[in-house]
């Protein structure tokens, strides 16, 4: 069976998103998954041209906003619109529940665009909150992993 491949995507203002997709590219990488971490900095559309499955480890900034280093990405992806109905991915989103209006909506945002050009979402959209005392790269490592299960039993699944 050919290797799973993941391209981790993190947009992050403080760190913490960059923390939690390092806790699960060492989790998730084997000799059955393949895991590349990216930074969004810099990057376009074109990321999305890869081979794999992407996952979206992104924060919340400001009054809702995807992080600094995603909007250029997230930005090229509003207006380029491009198919991306060969994409699969999944979320998880940090959020501080303190702020209710905006919870969790750098993930929103990024989850509502890339369903719009037709990815496909693999499971639910991870929520972590900062005031609920757990950590979240202890979460993001349990999470992936049940993610990276959907996702291969999926790439079993008939077409």
């Amino acid at each position: 069976m050919a290797a799973t491949k993941i391209i981790i995507l993190i947009g992050t203002m403080t760190g913490t998103a960059q923390l939690c997709a390092q806790e699960m590219e060492l989790a998730l990488g084997d000799d059955e998954t393949q895991v590349e971490a990216l930074l969004m900095d810099n990057l376009d559309v074109s990321v999305f041209d890869r081979d794999g499955a992407f996952l979206i480890c992104t924060s919340t900034y400001g009054q809702g906003d995807v992080p600094d280093n995603a909007r250029a990405l997230y930005e090229d992806l509003q207006r380029k619109r491009p198919d991306l109905s060969k994409v699969r991915y999944g979320v998880f989103g940090l959020g501080d529940r303190t702020y209710a209006e905006t919870f969790n909506y750098g993930g929103k945002r990024f989850d509502d665009i890339l369903t719009e050009l037709g990815a496909r979402r693999v499971g639910e959209r991870y929520k972590h909150d900062a005031s609920s005392g757990v950590l979240p790269e202890e979460t993001a490592v349990e999470w992936c992993q049940e993610w990276v299960s959907k996702l291969q039993e999926g790439n079993r699944a008939p077409a």
